[in-house]
This record gives structure tokens, sequence and C-alpha cells, in this order.
């Protein structure tokens, strides 16, 4: 797979990262949801953290993540160069762009959302480029996240073992298609791994 190829991929998601994210913002408020389906819905949550929702302790915690994500963005950058100057397999290619376009994705929103976003409220949707100024300094934005899909939601047949009986929801994180991007991009690498990585041929 091309550099230029790698680029579209990653131009892709991005345009589709950051337009959901951008419209959620500016059209939600926080926790304001839409059914879709009775497993899928739309729903607008922030988090501080790492992907699927999940969040790191402490006031410095913001900022280790998104310094952290940068770094590690440089070395899947320098993965992605690296694969296509030595002509790798496609699919490996083409999964660290999906990856690196997802990473790249949630840095946007931790280094820029908090300065070109007001705060998103319960009964306030936020503006772009308030006159107020943002909710945040650099690199403590607030990461958007909208997509949930539940796909069991009720109470659990009184026949199952110690939990039957009790309410059950399956696969509750909200997230958003940065995520998603790096999830693919893992699953395929796992799944197509021996295609990725080809065993090279004994002299």
């Amino acid at each position: 797979m091309s550099l230029k190829k790698s680029i579209l991929v990653i131009i892709l998601v991005l345009l589709i990262d950051q337009i959901s994210k951008i419209y959620i913002k500016t059209h939600f408020s926080l926790h304001q949801e839409v059914s879709v389906f009775s497993w899928f819905r739309i729903i607008f949550v922030e988090n501080k953290g790492m992907a699927w929702g999940f969040e790191l302790p402490g006031s410095y915690g913001k900022l280790i993540l998104t310094l952290f994500r940068l770094i590690a963005i440089s070395g899947i950058g320098y993965w992605l160069y690296d694969s296509v100057r030595k002509n790798s397999a496609w699919i490996l290619t083409f999964c660290i762009a999906l990856i690196f376009a997802g990473a790249f994705g949630n840095i946007i929103d931790s280094m820029l959302y908090g300065i070109i976003f007001n705060e998103s409220t319960f009964t306030q949707v936020a503006q772009f480029m308030p006159e107020g100024g943002g909710y945040e300094s650099i690199f403590y934005g607030k990461v958007v996240d909208m997509i949930q899909f539940r796909f069991y939601d009720d109470i659990l047949p009184d026949w199952i073992p110690f939990w039957g009986g009790e309410h059950f929801s399956f696969f509750d994180p909200v997230f958003n298609i940065a995520d998603s991007a790096i999830s693919i991009g893992v699953f395929l690498l796992l799944i197509f791994n021996k295609r990725a990585f080809p065993k090279k041929a004994a002299a």
C-alpha cells in the first residue's frame, strides 16, 4: 500500500471522526441521546482520558496521557513510514494507517477542543470559537464520544446461575470513530497476522 493511499485513509478517517464530533458537540447537550435502533443509540458524552470512556485519575493524568499520545503517535507514524518504505504487506500498512488516524483523531480533541469550544452541560449546547474563550487550556480538552451499541439491556432469565433474575446490559461503553479505527486496525492485525507479518523464507 503506497504512502499516498495510506494518507488518504488517514484523511478520510479524520474527516469522518472530526465532522461527527463537531456536529455532536455543537448540536447536543451533554448526555442528550437519540435512539436509532433498540440496540444502537447516539449519546453525547465526554471523557478526559483514554479510548472507550476510560479515564486516568489525578489532576495531571490528562496532561500525562496527552503527552504520551503525542509520543506514541510519533512512533506509529514512523512505523507507517517504515512499512511503506519496505513495501510491507498492504494489510499491515492499512492497519497502521487506521491506528494512526484513530490516535490522531483523539489527540485533536485533547489538544484543541478545550480552547475552541465552550463547556457542554446538560442544558447548554457548546459553541465553536465562543467569544468568551474555551472551557480549558491546550492539552486539557475532553474527548467527544457518541456511539453506543447496547446489544442486551434486560432482566436475565431465572435459569442462569448466580445472575438469573438480575438486570444486565451488554456493551455499555460509548465510543467514537477514532476509537473504532484503532480497534478495527488492531483486530485486523490479529486476524491477518500471518499476512501482515509474513515469515521470510530460509536462505
